[in-house]
């Protein structure tokens, strides 16, 4: 399957339907199914370094206003989360890896332990 490394928190805009386009500077002209890979940078309340949802890439058009590449995408399946490797533009992971999940609540309760969540600092005075 073609995947795409994104930042974690924007996957999960994407599961939630808040984010329903990915901007980029390049384009491709692949459409279908693309599996959306966590990048390992750590942001709160994402999942670094998993691959967790396949998203359907419907469309691309070019935006004069921002001067990038407008990549339509629609929330396609859930997954079994399984850590993946980024790498710049699309890439290929192997399909026996991906599982898709029926079950949101059972998703959802194996993505918690993998949330990243920041310890918050000690005050020094």
């Amino acid at each position: 399957m073609k995947a795409l490394s994104v930042r974690g928190d924007y996957i999960m805009q994407m599961i939630e339907g808040t984010k329903k386009i990915e901007y980029r500077t390049w384009q491709t002209k692949y459409r279908g199914p693309l599996l959306m890979c966590s990048t390992a940078k750590k942001v709160a309340g994402a999942v670094p370094g998993y691959a967790i949802c396949i998203v359907n890439l419907k469309d691309i058009e070019w935006s004069d206003f921002d001067e990038c590449f407008h990549w339509s995408i629609e929330l396609q399946d859930l997954i079994e989360p399984v850590p993946v490797k980024g790498q710049l533009k699309l890439f290929n992971v192997d399909d026996s890896m991906i599982t898709p999940v029926k079950d949101k609540k059972a998703w959802k309760a194996k993505i918690e332990p993998l949330i990243y969540k920041p310890r918050k600092r000690k005050n020094k005075r």
